[in-house]
């Protein structure tokens, strides 16, 4: 995206483990002037607890951070009402996971996604893992995930004015 470009809509970006994705959004909402970041991990032991810390310092002061595991319709309701600024929702994949731990309708919550994002008065860019190139899990919660995932990245990106790849640090534009 070109500093050029106004940001507006949805913007999915996808990518790996460390592809990069991350850094590439907030590139975007900083360039705009900054953003809110709606952050949906949780810091179930100390190594997450330190990546969420490195995350908060690597922001700055442009941003102002929202922590919602679960409930990320609510967060970006009141982000639309109250701040009117660019939203990063980091990361779906996350969400999902954490959706998936406290047993909730998971193909309700992301209708319930999907028929927000598009009707929102602000920009939202949505990351998440790409986790469709790799081999079949073993397990059936893994396999759930796996495919919960993939039907969430379908029905975002099918309401995406942009969807972007993010491969080693490289994005590559795909909608």
């Amino acid at each position: 995206m070109s500093q050029a470009e106004p940001l507006i809509g949805i913007h999915l970006i996808l990518g790996g483990a460390r592809s990069g994705k991350s850094r590439f959004a907030e590139n975007i909402i900083n360039q705009a002037g900054g953003g809110i970041y709606i952050a949906t991990g949780r810091a179930w032991d100390d190594e997450m607890a330190n990546r969420i810390d490195l995350h908060k310092q690597s922001r700055g002061d442009l941003w102002h951070t929202i922590e919602e595991p679960t409930d990320l319709c609510a967060a970006l309701r009141t982000c639309n009402v109250q701040e009117g600024k660019p939203v990063l929702v980091d990361c779906l994949t996350l969400w999902l996971t954490n959706l998936m731990l406290e047993d909730r309708d998971i193909d309700a919550e992301i209708t319930m996604l999907c028929d927000l994002v598009p009707v929102l008065d602000i920009p939202v860019l949505l990351v998440s893992n790409e986790v469709g190139f790799g081999i079949v899990p073993e397990n059936a919660m893994a396999r759930a995930f796996r495919d919960h995932a993939g039907r969430l990245h379908q029905r975002i990106a099918e309401l995406a004015n942009r969807v972007t790849l993010v491969v080693a640090g490289i994005p590559m534009q795909v909608k």
